[in-house]
C-alpha cells in the first residue's frame, strides 16, 4: 500500500518540463492509463519500486508512438512494380506537384465555371478518356471491386448474370466474385466447366430473367493445357442478338502495349474498345500505372444509370484521385510515358538495370560481399500471372549474416528486399535512381550498427 501511495500525482506528473512541447490532453491520457498499469502490477506485486524518471521516459515513448506517421515511405526493392503490400504504383513527383495547387485550394469539383451553376465531378476527366479509349462515357468509383459491385446492383438486382466457372475468381482480401454477385443482389449463373466453356454453354442459359452475360479476368491466375473460354467480343455479340448487357471486369485492362511478350497475356482496354461493348471497368492502380480508382467506360445510356444508383454516393472518389487521374490519363493521351513510373520501370532494359546496379556495387564493394545477378521478376498487383519478366539484382552478403538476418536488417532500415536461391538480393527493377545514394548510406549504419 506504501508504494501505491508513491504513484504520483497526475495533475503534477503532467507538468514536468519533459512534456512541455506535448499535446497535454493527450498526456493526460496516456499518464492515466500508464498509472492504471501501475497500480495492477502494484496490487499483483510484479513490481516492487518506482522510477518517476522512467515513468516519464515510458509516457513520452507512447506520446511519440501514438503521433509518429504509421504510413512511411519505403525502397521497394523486391522487383514486383506493382507491390499491393507496398502501394502499387508511384505517382511521378512532377505530376504530383502539378495537383498540389489543386489539393490545397478550393477548385470547381462541383461547379460548372462556364454556367455559374453546380456542376459534376466526373466531367473534369471524361473528356480525356472518351478521346483516348474512344468510349461514349466513363464513371470513377474508388476501385475496381466498387466498380463490379455497382455495375451487378443497377443492372442484376434479383436477375441472372451469366458467367464461366473458369472465371469465378478469388482475388487478395477474400474478394470473391460469387460472394460479391450475392451482395450486389444479382443471381449468379454458372456454365461451362472449370477449364472448358463454350458458345452454347451461354446460350443455352440465356432465359427470361438473364440481365448480363459478364467475363471476368482470370487477374491471378492461369489455366493451361486443355482449357477453352469465349472470347469477349463473342460475348458482346451474343448479347446484342439477345438483348442483354454484356460487361468485362478486366481488372487491370493496359493501354500501352506491354513489352516482353506479354501483350497477349493481359487485356488491353483499346482492343476490346473496337467492338463497341456496353460495360468495361479496370483498375486505375494497376498497369494503368495511377492511382487506386475503377475506371467503368462504355455506352453512355449505361453509365447514366449507374450515374443515378444511390450507391454511387459512397463509392465515389474525392478531388485529389480525379486530379491525379486526369493528369496520369492526360500524359497516356499524348504519349508521355515517362510521367508514368510503372510503365518507365517496366519498359526499363536490362542494361539499364545493370548500370545502376553496377553504381551501387562500386560504392559498397568495401563495405561488404555482394555481386551482380541476372533474375526475373513478376509485374504483380494479380496482373500477367505466372509470367516473368528480365531484371537484375544485387546480392548482400555481410559479415556471416544469414539471408533471413540481412532481410531483416535491411527491413528495419525501410528497404525492402528478397531471398532467393539462399542470397538475399536487391531487384532494381524497381529501385528508383535517386535510392541508390540512400541505399548507400542505409547499408553504411547498418555495417557501422
Amino acid at each position: 500500500m506504501i508504494l501505491l501511495k508513491s504513484i504520483p500525482k497526475v495533475d503534477k506528473f503532467v507538468s514536468n518540463p519533459a512534456f512541455k512541447n506535448c499535446s497535454k490532453q493527450l498526456i493526460i491520457s496516456i499518464v492515466k492509463e500508464l498509472f492504471e498499469n501501475l497500480r495492477e502490477e502494484i496490487l499483483s506485486q510484479r513490481i516492487d519500486s518506482i522510477n518517476e524518471e522512467e515513468l516519464v521516459s515510458k509516457t513520452l515513448d507512447k506520446y511519440n508512438q501514438i503521433t509518429s506517421s504509421s504510413l512511411k515511405k519505403v525502397i521497394n526493392a523486391t522487383g514486383v512494380i506493382i507491390h499491393t503490400n507496398l502501394g502499387r504504383s508511384l505517382i511521378d513527383k512532377n505530376v504530383f506537384d502539378r495537383v498540389k495547387e489543386i489539393a490545397t485550394s478550393y477548385n470547381n469539383l462541383e461547379y460548372n465555371l462556364e454556367e455559374g451553376k453546380r456542376g459534376e465531378r466526373y466531367a473534369h476527366i471524361s473528356k480525356i478518356i472518351c478521346k483516348l479509349l474512344g468510349c461514349e462515357d466513363v464513371l470513377i468509383v474508388n476501385n475496381n471491386a466498387s466498380a463490379v459491385f455497382l455495375v451487378l446492383n443497377t443492372f442484376a438486382k434479383n436477375k441472372e448474370v451469366i458467367v464461366s466457372r473458369g472465371e469465378l475468381v478469388e482475388i487478395g482480401g477474400s474478394f470473391r466474385i460469387p460472394d460479391v454477385m450475392n451482395s450486389s443482389g444479382a443471381i449468379l449463373k454458372e456454365i461451362g466447366t472449370t477449364n472448358k466453356t463454350h458458345t452454347k454453354d451461354y446460350l443455352n442459359s440465356i432465359n427470361e430473367n438473364t440481365a448480363m452475360l459478364m467475363k471476368v479476368h482470370k487477374s491471378n491466375y492461369s489455366i493451361e493445357g486443355f482449357s477453352q473460354e469465349v472470347g469477349f467480343e463473342k460475348i458482346i455479340d451474343m448479347a446484342n442478338e439477345n438483348s442483354l448487357i454484356d460487361y468485362y471486369d478486366m481488372g487491370s485492362g493496359h493501354i500501352v502495349d506491354l513489352p516482353y511478350g506479354l501483350q497477349n497475356k493481359e487485356p488491353s482496354v483499346l482492343d476490346y474498345m473496337k467492338f463497341n461493348p456496353s460495360l468495361l471497368s479496370f483498375s486505375g492502380d494497376k498497369l494503368l500505372g495511377s492511382v487506386q480508382a475503377g475506371i467503368i467506360v462504355g455506352k453512355k445510356k449505361y453509365i447514366e444509370k449507374l450515374k443515378k444508383n444511390q450507391l454511387l454516393r459512397m463509392l465515389r472518389v474525392d478531388k485529389l484521385t480525379l486530379a491525379l487521374l486526369e493528369e496520369n490519363m492526360k500524359a497516356l493521351l499524348l504519349e508521355k510515358y515517362e510521367e508514368i513510373p510503372t510503365l518507365k520501370m517496366l519498359f526499363k532494359t536490362t542494361d539499364e538495370l545493370k548500370e545502376n546496379a553496377t553504381k551501387l556495387k562500386n560504392e559498397i564493394d568495401s563495405l561488404c560481399k555482394c555481386s551482380l545477378v541476372n533474375t526475373s521478376t513478376l509485374i504483380g498487383g494479380g496482373t500477367t500471372p505466372n509470367q516473368r519478366i528480365p531484371s537484375v539484382a544485387l546480392s548482400i552478403q555481410i559479415k556471416n549474416y544469414k539471408p533471413n538476418k540481412i532481410e531483416q536488417l535491411f527491413r528495419e532500415n525501410k528497404i525492402i528486399g528478397r531471398i532467393e536461391n539462399d542470397k538475399f538480393l536487391l531487384d532494381f527493377k524497381t529501385i528508383q535512381d535517386d535510392e541508390i545514394k540512400i541505399i548507400v548510406e542505409k547499408i553504411k549504419e547498418i555495417i557501422n550498427g
